[in-house]
């Protein structure tokens, strides 16, 4: 007969915070910017091309996004 050990379960990951925020190699937290999504044709070129890319995020908010992320 099997000895049953009392183990915790495994955390999951935040389901929306996966889709927003990317990790770098050296643990870094990257974001995309706000208002690139849609209706973009009145938006002056010179402000989709500031918005293109991503960014690191503030370091108040790293430790947050990484514990919803569970790194």
């Amino acid at each position: 007969m099997r000895e049953t050990t009392a183990t915790m379960p495994k955390t999951k990951t935040h389901s929306g915070a996966k889709k927003r925020f990317k990790l770098t190699g050296s643990g870094k937290v990257t974001r995309r910017r706000a208002n690139r999504n849609h209706l973009l044709e009145h938006k002056p070129s010179k402000r989709t091309r500031r918005l293109a890319g991503r960014v690191v995020v503030a370091d108040a908010d790293t430790k947050m996004i990484k514990k919803l992320l569970r790194k």
